[in-house]
């Protein structure tokens, strides 16, 4: 028999059984399965073609869009008080701008400041800045002197009360400083502080609170309300942001000065002196208001004299004019003999607090003071140089040649 179907036999010609059911239904299935993935595998490719060509959309619209930014336009409005803080980038302070609406992107700031070296030099501190500015007007402005806001410059030899001047008039202290830099750019949420509020606070507040340090506290504690921080806050600059709260602006200020005092060996450096840490930082300020900064550690030493000898007053004109609110050395015979706690004339030993602020030079002075014997001084040359005398025939005779040289 024929087997033309090839019902029966394979290629070697051997014969096989007829497929059953079960075998066609397995090839069928095969068959089926094959067929899906065919059609999973086509739907993944048109899937990946969108999105390469999603991809492709997008890439061209961000090219055909570069360079460009949200920006404002003009000068701005209005007042906003932004602070830099140290180690800000350009593009942090950008993003700061931006977060508080002065321009309207960070990129727009960023650009703006790009070919200007100045940049930066921002320092840290307030800047007072407009709402909705370009951003060039932004750079301009964040770099005039107009915007820097807050500042307070404490010198060596200020006091917290203002000062009288030759004109009849007055300078502010240090206390009237912290309270006008306070109302730069603060209305409506950010009421400024007045002079009498930041006194009054400096008179009343809990001295640890504000942040006197510890072997301080005694001292001024006992000392007259409105003199209590006297001597406590050291030369330096101080940022004061805007409608800052009066007792946080000297919390600020008197902690940052603790540190400095701290930093410049108080009170440790006192141990070897003899005296307390708060009776050094009194003669720091005594040698800060007598003397140059070349002559300080020679005037310390004749300060230290004087204490150590039982029937001498320190005699000395700037302990005088502090209560007076004057600035100047020179002493009126009537002044001299007012009754009160600073009268070096009239009493023994040193004033009940220190008299101005006091520099590092004027610290380490008072707790290393040069060695000598000298028991007198006297501004003898214009530049505020003195000479230094052991007994009072040479004191005499340096004050003769200060008045030949025009030293007073």
């Amino acid at each position: 028999m024929s087997d033309d179907l090839g019902l029966f036999a394979d290629d070697s010609g051997e014969t096989t059984r007829p497929r059953g059911r079960r075998q066609v239904r397995e090839e069928r299935e095969r068959f089926r399965r094959r067929r899906r993935q065919r059609s999973v595998t086509a739907l993944a490719g048109l899937f990946v073609l969108l999105l390469v060509g999603t991809g492709v959309v997008y890439g061209v619209s961000q090219f055909l869009q570069i360079g460009t930014y949200d920006d404002y336009q003009g000068q701005g409005t209005g007042d906003v008080v932004v602070e830099v803080e140290s180690g800000d980038t350009v593009s942090a302070i950008g993003t700061k701008l931006r977060q508080a609406d002065v321009v309207a992107s960070t990129k727009a700031f960023i650009k703006a400041a790009e070919n200007n070296r100045q940049i930066n030099g921002i320092q840290p501190g307030f800047y007072l800045m407009k709402s909705k500015m370009s951003g060039a007007a932004a750079v301009a402005h964040i770099l005039s002197p107009a915007a820097k806001t807050g500042r307070v410059e404490v010198r060596g030899g200020q006091r917290l009360e203002d000062q009288l001047t030759p004109d009849g008039g007055h300078s502010p202290g240090i206390l009237t400083k912290l309270a006008d830099a306070t109302c730069a750019g603060a209305q409506g949420s950010r009421p400024c502080t007045t002079p009498e509020q930041m006194h009054e606070i400096a008179a009343t507040a809990d001295l640890a609170s504000l942040g006197v340090p510890e072997w301080a506290l005694e001292g001024a504690s006992k000392a007259e309300p409105k003199r209590r921080l006297e001597g406590l806050i050291m030369p330096g600059i101080y940022d004061i942001k805007p409608g800052e709260a009066p007792e946080e602006v000297l919390r600020q200020v008197v902690t940052k000065s603790a540190a400095n005092l701290e930093a410049a060996g108080m009170p440790q450096a006192a141990e070897a002196t003899g005296h307390s840490p708060y009776e050094v930082l009194i003669i720091a300020s005594l040698v800060q208001s007598e003397g140059i900064e070349k002559d300080f550690p020679k005037v310390s030493r004749v300060i230290y004299n004087r204490l150590t000898h039982p029937v001498i007053k320190l005699g000395l004109d700037s302990t005088i004019n502090y209560p007076l609110d004057k600035p100047t050395l020179l002493t009126k015979p009537e002044d001299r003999q007012r009754p009160g706690p600073y009268n070096t004339y009239q009493n023994y030993g040193l004033p009940p607090t220190p008299i101005s602020t006091v520099s590092k030079e004027a610290v380490a002075a008072a707790e290393k003071p040069e060695e000598g014997g000298w028991k007198y001084f006297v501004k003898c040359y214009p530049d505020g140089t003195s000479c230094f005398a052991n007994n009072q025939q040479e004191h005499q005779a340096f004050i003769d040649e200060a008045r030949r040289r025009g030293a007073f």
